[in-house]
């Protein structure tokens, strides 16, 4: 049961009921909801979602996950409180204020009693600290709390990498520390093997250990570091939040604020950011601050136009690299041709965050990381024969699918073709949508 049809509402409803998994969407836009439910396989119900009569008409009795992500935090925190009452196993609500999120806050999730509190403004601002600390990504995403990283990289024309099957880059580099999990090429996703090449333009998606990440971009004539110089467009929560990070690395911040009294308030509360008070889209006050000398812009305002704009200023300028905040989501495919480097939509964000909260240990959708055809299940071994101490190359996995990490009493495997597994290991695996039932029969039989 969702509560909220909005932009996260969406994309949540979309993807369980894509699954095959009963779905009841609740919102107070009746125009909205009928909508939805000719576009998407789900029940709708019209009314309020902090409503007892319209959460057992809605039957909140069978509720098995309950996400209140409306835009409301008193609406989505009541419906979440009411949802206790009922033989509900998971509850999650989206909330804004700050106060809810901190461990020591009164009305924290354990005070609650909420399984998970989700802040869009801070998956958003975790997600831009992931994407600077790895600086040659452009996608991130973590597994196994955090000892695994999926990262997506741009091959380009001088990569020594680009014409090499798989199979010749593992001779010629030697260590076999991660595994190539997806290529996008020209909007297709390849589950790659051994004879598949690796091409100029091609976006390559890595798993490796945390620990093993500096290795391998090295293998790749790749090499992250952390900018010395960054620029922030907007001063908000998102924006605020990040620039408190960076400080805490020792980078060198400029964050511009059109408000005036907004900039007051960031001028007392951050330590080493200068603050500067004009329009983003300024470009000779952006060039007297050293626009050109920055190794990243970050745009992060309301507006989704100021957004794009001032980042493709500031590239033009000579800016190295953006972050750009999309609130329109269905902007981003566009964007990468305009040369905004990473486009992120907040509310993409939390719904993807939340989708791998509910969902550890069985299915975690990476669609924003893979694109719509390729998702990634995360399983246990069935202690089965066929499966003990059986070498992967001589499983014959399903075409469109590979495993990219094993996951075996705590510790973390990269896998190679002579990799055994055992009993209870959990295996990450990659798969193409066609290739769904086939690694599901795989595991079954």
């Amino acid at each position: 049961m969702i509560v909220g049809a909005g932009q996260v509402g969406r994309h949540l409803s979309r993807k369980f009921s894509a699954e095959g998994q009963d779905v009841v969407l609740i919102d107070r836009d009746e125009t909205r909801l009928r909508r939805l439910e000719r576009e998407l396989n789900i029940l709708a119900v019209h009314g309020s979602g902090a409503s007892v009569r319209i959460l057992e008409d809605a039957g909140i009795d069978n509720t098995e996950l309950f996400i209140a992500v409306t835009d409301s935090d008193e609406v989505n925190l009541v419906a979440c409180l009411l949802s206790k009452k009922y033989n509900v196993k998971k509850r999650v609500a989206r909330v804004r204020n700050e106060d809810f999120l901190s461990p020591e806050a009164p009305l924290n999730e354990k005070a609650l009693g909420i399984d998970m509190l989700i802040s869009p403004d801070r998956a958003m601002t975790d997600e831009i600290m992931q994407l600077i600390t790895v600086s040659e990504a452009f996608d991130t995403a973590e597994f196994a709390e955090g000892q695994l990283s999926l990262l997506g990289y741009v091959i380009s024309e001088n990569n020594p990498c680009a014409g090499l099957s798989l199979q010749k880059l593992k001779q010629q580099k030697g260590s076999y520390r991660y595994v190539v999990a997806a290529i996008i090429r020209d909007k297709t996703t390849i589950i790659p093997g051994g004879n598949d090449r690796i091409e100029i333009g091609d976006k390559v998606y890595l798993m490796v250990r945390k620990q093993d990440i500096a290795e391998v971009e090295n293998m790749f004539n790749l090499s992250s570091k952390l900018p010395e110089l960054v620029f922030i467009i907007g001063g908000g929560t998102i924006g605020f939040n990040v620039a408190k990070r960076l400080e805490a690395l020792g980078i060198n911040v400029r964050l511009v604020e059109e408000d005036a009294d907004h900039c007051e308030f960031l001028t007392e509360n951050l330590e080493n950011t200068l603050v500067l008070n004009f329009d983003g889209l300024e470009a000779n006050v952006l060039l007297e601050e050293g626009i050109e000398k920055a190794d990243l812009i970050i745009t992060v305002t309301d507006s989704d136009a100021i957004n794009i704009l001032s980042s493709l200023l500031a590239k033009h300028h000579g800016a190295r690299k953006c972050i750009t905040k999309i609130n329109r989501h269905d902007f981003i495919p566009l964007l990468g041709k305009l040369g905004i480097d990473v486009a992120l939509s907040p509310r993409e964000v939390a719904a993807d965050m939340i989708l791998r909260y509910v969902r550890r240990g069985s299915i975690v959708s990476v669609t924003t990381i893979l694109g719509s055809d390729a998702e990634v299940i995360e399983l246990k071994v069935p202690d089965r024969p066929k499966f003990k101490d059986v070498p992967l190359k001589s499983l014959f996995f399903p075409k469109g699918a590979i495993v990219g990490a094993i996951v075996r009493d705590k510790q973390i495997f990269i896998p190679s073709g002579e990799t055994t597994l055992q009993p209870d290991d959990n295996l990450i695996i990659f798969f193409t949508k066609e290739a769904i039932p086939h690694v599901e029969a795989f595991f079954e039989h």
